[in-house]
């Protein structure tokens, strides 16, 4: 599966567009990251942690957007983009969303 946050896939050719696609989840913070989150904001720095939370966030998401972009005919996704927000004061939403679309290589 292609994805791409660019309009188009260079040395593709866009034989049809599906329409758009997302793969999405909520995450809730541990009470002990949380804290520890709270600790580090204080002496600053990295918070290991929670980056190691959002980078299994974004596979999960990247995986559910093509796993989208599959069950609707397609091969690729262009337009692709990240959204996070906040919900409550524990919980995160991590959303990835693009166009799918059906591609063939240029001859």
């Amino acid at each position: 599966m292609l994805i791409a946050t660019t309009n188009d896939l260079p040395g593709y050719e866009i034989e049809e567009v599906l329409g758009e696609v997302f793969g999405l989840t909520v995450r809730s913070r541990n009470a002990a990251s949380q804290l520890g989150a709270g600790l580090k904001a204080i002496v600053g720095g990295e918070l290991k942690g929670m980056t190691k939370n959002l980078e299994a966030s974004r596979a999960e998401v990247l995986d559910r957007l093509a796993d989208a972009a599959q069950g609707r005919g397609g091969n690729a996704v262009v337009a692709m983009r990240f959204d996070t927000s906040e919900m409550g004061q524990v919980w995160t939403e991590i959303c990835a969303y693009g166009t799918a679309v059906r591609v063939r290589p240029l001859r």
